[in-house]
């Protein structure tokens, strides 16, 4: 048997779908297992799964066409007996990808979005539901393969190589860290669609920050972040001139999902560092409230503190849906909503955190 498992949403669902990846494993220990992946992060975090027997990359944003249809038909060649969209991959276009590869067996959710058409592509599906995890909506998709669920909750997996392991424990073992805690920050968000406009402002971050430091003398912080964070980290770092304030230069995902787990508290809006910081189980974990954070994306398994956004009030699911659209408002009103949540309010939880 062989299977594809369809993988092209951000890097926190591809790390949010590990749990499926081990349960198929788990039902299914001959099959080849393979993925279909967007984002170089994807493909990272994946990088030595036992569970998986090859991983396939291609960036459909940034190839073009006729790159993206030979991937395609590369796929397609490898004649696969089912596929799986996993979740939440809302956007049709991924259900028609599913149908150009031929799987004779296509999973995957029914959206808000989906019509006639979503049913030509894929053949069994099931309804989505936000009132459980994403973890959760993926190993429903079992029940399409007369499957029986999981007894027990199935955490996120990571497996680190040697030298990732090592290069987290050199990086922490500097004299001045002894004695400290590492409080780890990042202030990213994903940046398709209008995602970017979740982020909380970099000034918010600078007074939360050197605030902090003034108050607590046995706190280290860590700035996380790819190449995308480099101008914010960059100018956190030039507004605060403290050898208590550093960058994390980790030369992939994994290795700062490594250095994660070296960490005491970590801080952020909903983005992929806070699940790869839940998969390292972070003893304390701060989450900054964005119109996109709801139930389905919790830190899974872990305890969490969240900042309350005051102007979206428990409407998230009001600004923002899996229905491959944009979070709801005009780009004036979201980025005011995110202002909302002040320095002060996040101080106050970072502190009692912290003790």
């Amino acid at each position: 048997m062989k299977i594809l498992v369809i993988s092209l949403a951000g890097i926190g669902d591809t790390l949010l779908a590990t749990p499926l990846l081990r349960v198929l494993r788990e039902r299914y220990p001959d099959a080849a297992i393979d993925l279909a992946v967007m984002w170089a992060g994807s493909r990272d975090i994946l990088q030595g799964n036992p569970h998986i027997n090859t991983v396939y990359f291609q960036n459909l944003l940034k190839e073009k066409l006729s790159s993206n249809l030979r991937f395609i038909a590369r796929l397609r060649r490898e004649k696969y007996d089912i596929s799986i969209n996993t979740y939440p991959q809302s956007k049709r276009e991924y259900r028609i990808i599913a149908r150009m590869i031929g799987a004779p067996l296509r999973l995957s959710h029914r959206h808000e979005c989906s019509n006639w058409l979503d049913s030509l592509c894929v053949n069994r599906e099931i309804d989505q539901d936000y009132n459980i995890h994403c973890i959760e909506n993926n190993l429903n998709l079992l029940r399409l393969l007369d499957q029986p669920l999981p007894s027990k909750p199935v955490d996120c997996q990571l497996f680190f190589t040697d030298a990732e392991e090592q290069w987290a424990a050199d990086w922490v073992r500097r004299p001045e860290f002894e004695g400290k805690r590492l409080l780890a920050v990042h202030v990213g968000s994903g940046k398709t669609k209008n995602l970017i406009l979740k982020r909380w402002p970099i000034e918010n971050y600078i007074q939360l920050l050197r605030k902090l430091l003034k108050a607590h003398g046995d706190i280290q912080v860590v700035l996380f972040g790819g190449p995308e964070e480099q101008e914010d980290n960059a100018q956190i770092l030039a507004a605060i001139k403290d050898p208590r304030l550093v960058a994390a230069k980790s030369r992939s995902l994994k290795e700062a999902a490594a250095l994660l787990r070296k960490c005491h508290v970590f801080l952020s809006v909903d983005n992929a560092f806070m699940h790869l910081a839940a998969t390292m189980k972070v003893p304390q974990q701060i989450v900054i409230e964005s119109p996109t954070f709801n139930k389905t994306i919790e830190p899974w398994l872990r305890p969490f503190r969240l900042v309350p956004n005051p102007l979206v009030a428990g409407r998230n699911l009001e600004y923002y849906l899996y229905d491959g659209k944009d979070i709801k408002g005009t780009r004036e009103h979201l980025l005011q909503c995110m202002r909302s949540i002040t320095p002060e309010a996040v101080l106050e939880v970072v502190n009692e955190v912290l003790g």
